[in-house]
């Protein structure tokens, strides 16, 4: 694992370095229930690497994503970050991220550069202060689900799936808040990750204008 700078870096787009440069507060609405239980703090990656070559690699470049295991107490069944929770052992929250990605996905941190690490976002409801930590990895490895009982599968979606408009939604939850969301390829991305992209795209300034009309009940019990 390389800090910023390092020659992994060769590929790496120009907004993705400019949002590094960038310490945001995400404050998504969800976010703001009673806590009850002091917080655990975590870390999950948000991890990038170049797509196949084409006119506009920038919109091309390739976002990691996992599905968690439906049997999980917590967030089962939702698209997410890899990631967890800090160890003793772990010298940073991207220390941890890039570990609990290799266990989760089998990431080799060999060539992944650590770009950034956000301040902490609390989510009460699973009870973790969580950091994300923004890495590029320029010679991408093949990756699959390491832990099945954390994680259902591994997929990858472009920057160019996120920012197209007919792809952008609100969720509304049971209790009435609502927040971004993304739908590729049938799957939905809400939640935290949806929040956190919701805020890295607007950051970078390469989100489109979109229908912010369009928000869809979130049935009880749907990942």
């Amino acid at each position: 694992m390389t800090g910023p700078g390092g020659p992994a870096l060769s590929e790496c787009p120009a907004w993705l370095t400019a949002v590094a440069g960038l310490s945001p507060v995400v404050d998504p609405v969800w976010a703001r229930r009673p806590r009850q239980r002091p917080a655990r703090p975590g870390a999950v990656l948000i991890l990038f690497a170049p797509g196949p070559p084409s006119a506009d690699p920038a919109l091309d470049t390739r976002l990691v994503l996992i599905r968690r295991a439906h049997s999980l107490r917590a967030h089962a069944g939702q698209v997410a970050f890899p990631g967890g929770a800090l160890d003793a052992g772990d010298s940073s929250p991207a220390a941890a991220a890039v570990r609990e990605a290799g266990e989760e996905i089998g990431l080799d941190p060999r060539g992944v550069s650590v770009l950034t690490t956000w301040p902490a976002i609390d989510v009460p409801v699973s009870g973790y202060a969580v950091h994300p930590v923004l890495a590029w990895q320029d010679v991408p490895a093949p990756l699959g689900v390491r832990q099945p009982a954390e994680v259902a599968e591994v997929f990858e979606v472009t920057i160019r799936d996120l920012i197209e408009p007919a792809h952008r939604l609100r969720v509304r939850l049971p209790e009435g808040t609502m927040g971004p969301a993304f739908r590729v390829d049938d799957r939905l991305i809400w939640g935290f990750t949806g929040g956190v992209l919701d805020r890295l795209l607007d950051l970078a300034g390469l989100a489109e204008p979109w229908a912010e009309t369009r928000v869809e009940d979130l049935p009880v019990g749907r990942p």
